[in-house]
């Protein structure tokens, strides 16, 4: 059984996966028996992973705020959430009892083009490594955040994938007409060392998720880290999880995400030229830390362009400059790059946005549609099989012992 999971669980599809177990394996398993056991081991992880949480919800205030007693707290504890999607396909109606006037299943009410598709909650537990200076390792920004042909691209790509997760920043990014050449390399900014992550998904509520994400990090001895950091976009879900949850942890709004605003609310109302310097000279004082100097110009654009009025839509340049205002004003306090940089803490979401995509190339795609508990089922499977801790070697330990009576035995090291 293990061999089948492991397969429905990596492999693009449980057919894959059969395929896979034929070929390789030289066991040749149906696919949908592939499906069933798949979600038969992901359901009992799941509940596994309930219990967990449970347990860690029953302990006292101030056990869950610090590292469990046989847990090393590792140097840098790092937790970053952001968001997917799957298809979750339309429930079938239950039969007509006998006797009744139809005796055949109703048919489900078709659903609309995009109705199906429903979001993913990831959550990346990284234990980091970095030494912390007293001087900035980078001030100067990197020439790739200043690089007139890259940035466009960037800042569009970010646009699309929060437009889809209902997160659209602010602007547009029109690529430049007449690029201007690109200053010459700086110091190259090194980010904190990932030692060792794991993973948690689910596409329950952002309360249960948050639950989730606390559980597994205690677990791993995070809240006895001595420099804990939080990363997350500009979502209200992202800090309502940090504010339950996380609140003595550093936050920090990856800067990425931040930059897509900055761009977005320079370009708007203007020719690419005037745009770019804005932008150069706002994102050279992003990354330094001052906001202050940001918002001060987003307030003078915004008097040159006027308030939003009442029949402008979302795209309109005022209400793009607006928007950005706003969203700086209630970040601020999160966008401390220069200190972050100082402290050894990493100021980007790039590793839980490499995961969402590992977690998509199992779960998304326009032809993969999933029921309400194979959905779960298999978040919790591939979560599992990206994390590097290993929890189902555990896992499958336990359920032996479980099934025969008998604990596996290792041999002295």
């Amino acid at each position: 059984m293990k061999k089948v999971v492991f397969a429905g669980t990596r492999c693009g599809s449980f057919a894959l996966a059969a395929e896979a177990l034929r070929e390789l394996a030289e066991v040749p398993v149906p696919v949908k028996q592939v499906e069933r056991r798949t979600q038969q081991i992901g359901t009992e992880r799941c509940a596994e992973r309930d219990a967990a949480v449970a347990a860690y919800e029953s302990l006292p205030l101030v056990e869950r705020k610090k590292a469990p007693p046989d847990v090393v707290p590792p140097p840098i504890a790092v937790v970053q959430m952001d968001g997917g999607r799957l298809q979750i396909r339309n429930p079938t109606s239950p039969e007509q009892p006998k006797g009744s006037a139809v005796a055949t299943p109703v048919p489900p009410k078709k659903k609309k083009k995009g109705e199906h598709w429903r979001e993913v909650k990831v959550g990346l537990l990284a234990s980091m490594a970095s030494v912390s200076d007293t001087d900035d390792p980078c001030p100067q920004i990197p020439t790739h955040y200043i690089d007139p042909e890259r940035i466009p691209r960037l800042a569009q790509e970010i646009k699309s994938e929060s437009k889809a997760a209902g997160r659209e920043p602010a602007g547009d990014a029109v690529a430049p007409v007449d690029p201007q050449p690109v200053p010459e390399a700086t110091g190259r900014y090194e980010p904190p060392e990932l030692v060792v992550r794991s993973v948690v998904s689910t596409k329950q509520g952002v309360e249960v998720f948050g639950g989730l994400l606390a559980a597994a990090a205690w677990a791993r001895g995070f809240y006895g880290s001595k420099r804990r950091v939080f990363l997350g976009d500009g979502s209200n879900a992202n800090w309502g999880v940090w504010e339950r949850h996380f609140s003595s942890f550093t936050p920090v709004v990856d800067f990425i995400h931040a930059l897509a605003y900055v761009y977005g609310a320079a370009m708007a109302g203007g020719p690419f030229g005037e745009g770019w310097s804005r932008y150069v000279q706002w994102i050279e004082a992003l990354w330094r830390g001052d906001v202050a100097t940001v918002v001060s110009g987003l307030e003078s654009r915004q008097q040159v362009l006027g308030m939003p009025e009442a029949t402008d839509g979302e795209t309109h340049p005022r209400v793009c400059v607006a928007e950005a205002r706003c969203d700086f004003e209630n970040q601020r306090g999160r966008m401390k790059y220069a200190e972050y940089r100082r402290a050894g803490l990493p100021i980007t979401t790039s590793h839980v946005e490499s995961t969402i995509k590992q977690m998509n190339h199992r779960v998304k795609g326009s032809e993969k549609f999933w029921s309400e508990p194979g959905a779960e089922a298999i978040l919790q499977l591939r979560a599992d099989l990206l994390s590097e801790t290993a929890p189902l070697n555990d896992f499958w330990n336990r359920r032996q012992a479980n099934i025969t009576g008998e604990r596996r035995h290792r041999l002295a090291g």
